[in-house]
């Protein structure tokens, strides 16, 4: 059933906004193709579903614009309105929504995952309009890392951040068999702990309205942008996953996150988003993206992306270029380059610029746990969640810690414990850590010398 908004506010700004030219393209816009009936025409006040009463713009994409609102059914309840174009023809979001909602799972991923709290459908003056509301949280990575200083995250707040997305990964991957395909650092939302930056930009709209340009059958808003908040952060926007099937050979993800079987063409699965979870882990904490892949007319260019991608993991297997009916634009029949575009001199190593010694080593481990040409060949979520780079803050606070309450600690690659021998060189170790949904993941480690090896088991659970 379609509703009608309605334009209704009794609360009004103390200044004027500024009004931005008619001539300036703003906010969606921007957007490659925009239509402007496409997008329905949200004003600041209005009123959907004669509940969610809009305070201001939060941002725009391609097919939506999205907008925090008052729960006016509660006292202090904030929600966050998604609003489809009209012209969508495929509406991946909801049906995905509603399959995580019926398996009602205890899966404690569920709790990183963005919460979907109600849907309708809207009329506008051109067509139909599906919204989605959603928990409303914080600013996404892209924007906090604005903020920061070289726009590089500390170690330890990508470790924790990184390991709450691998558990929401867990859930949609192993429990509700949903593969996001759009992993990236805007995608992943800072969590609130109250409702202070909501109120607190609530006010601002009043005090200080964001600028707009007033067209004769729409106004469009710029995006205010959201206060730093602390809270846990949530994986966001499944607008673009998919269910797993051996039939997704579609073109995902985000240019410079696709994985090389996507553009290769080939069929992929799962763990096309633990490749775009390490590139989003490079973007956070290097200060240049791994692949640019961008030609000399400043635009995406497959060829530069499948260059980069051989100077930094070098020449793909054989037997996985056979697996692609478009690998001949790149290699010949042997996997030799063909490519106009001459491979560049990088490496993983040298493209690395933040870290020294030894938690250099660790951190370059740890990305090609899951850079890896083949599928196959990637590491899973068990095996990065238990990885030592992602693990070293709760190694040195002694979270994770082994048997007999022996804290561990990493200094680069040694891994040392107490002992009352002091002249015992080989120690095994083993420390677990629950995961969500209640696995045990164990792992040993045999150390001669202080030098670490690992062997993952799992305990209970699958």
């Amino acid at each position: 059933m379609a509703h009608t908004a309605n334009y209704n506010t009794n609360e009004s700004s103390t200044t004027d906004p500024s009004i931005i030219e008619p001539s300036l393209l703003v906010e969606e816009e921007t957007v490659r193709g925009y239509k402007p009936e496409r997008y329905y025409p949200a004003r600041i006040g209005e009123v959907f579903h004669d509940r969610y009463k809009i305070i201001g713009k939060l941002g725009y994409g391609s097919a939506s614009t999205v907008w925090l609102c008052h729960d006016t059914s509660k006292e202090c309840e904030y929600v966050a309105l998604k609003i489809y174009i009209n012209s969508s023809k495929v509406h991946r979001e909801l049906p995905i929504y509603n399959h995580i909602k019926g398996l009602q799972s205890q899966h404690g991923g569920l709790h990183h995952l963005r919460a979907l709290l109600d849907s309708f459908e809207i009329h506008g003056p051109h067509g139909k309009h599906i919204c989605l509301v959603h928990e409303a949280l914080g600013m996404n990575l892209d924007e906090l890392r604005a903020l920061v200083p070289d726009e590089m995250f500390e170690p330890d707040l990508v470790r924790h951040t990184l390991r709450d997305i691998l558990r929401a990964l867990h859930f949609l991957h192993v429990e509700a068999h949903i593969i996001h395909t759009d992993i990236q650092p805007r995608n992943i939302l800072l969590g609130i702990l109250d409702n202070t930056a909501f109120a607190r930009f609530q006010r601002e709209e009043l005090e200080h309205p964001i600028p707009r340009k007033e067209l004769s059958d729409r106004v469009v808003y710029l995006s205010r942008p959201m206060s730093v908040t602390k809270g846990a952060p949530k994986l966001s926007d499944l607008s673009e996953a998919r269910f797993n099937s051996p039939q997704n050979v579609d073109l995902v993800m985000p240019d410079v996150y696709r994985a090389p079987e996507v553009v290769l063409g080939m069929p992929w699965s799962y763990s096309i988003d633990l490749w775009g979870f390490a590139l989003t882990l490079w973007d956070v904490f290097e200060p240049k993206r791994l692949f640019r892949a961008t030609g000399e007319d400043g635009r995406y260019s497959e060829e530069h992306h499948m260059a980069q991608m051989v100077a930094v993991m070098g020449p793909p297997p054989l037997e996985f270029l056979e697996r692609s009916k478009r690998s001949h634009l790149f290699w010949d029949t042997e996997g030799n380059w063909k490519g106009t575009v001459p491979i560049p001199d990088i490496s993983l190593e040298t493209a690395e610029k933040r870290l020294q010694g030894d938690e250099k080593s660790l951190f370059l481990i740890f990305m090609r746990k899951t850079l890896q040409w083949r599928p196959e060949d990637r590491s899973d979520h068990t095996d990065v969640l238990m990885d030592e780079w992602l693990l070293a803050d709760l190694i040195e606070s002694g979270e994770v810690h082994g048997d007999k309450a022996q804290v561990l600690r990493v200094q680069g690659t040694k891994l040392h414990k107490s002992t009352k021998d002091p002249n015992e060189k080989r120690l095994v170790i083993t420390f677990s850590v629950e995961t969500a949904g209640g696995t045990r993941l164990e792992s040993n480690h045999a150390c001669d010398d202080g030098t670490s090896t690992q062997k993952l088991t799992r305990a209970g659970g699958g």
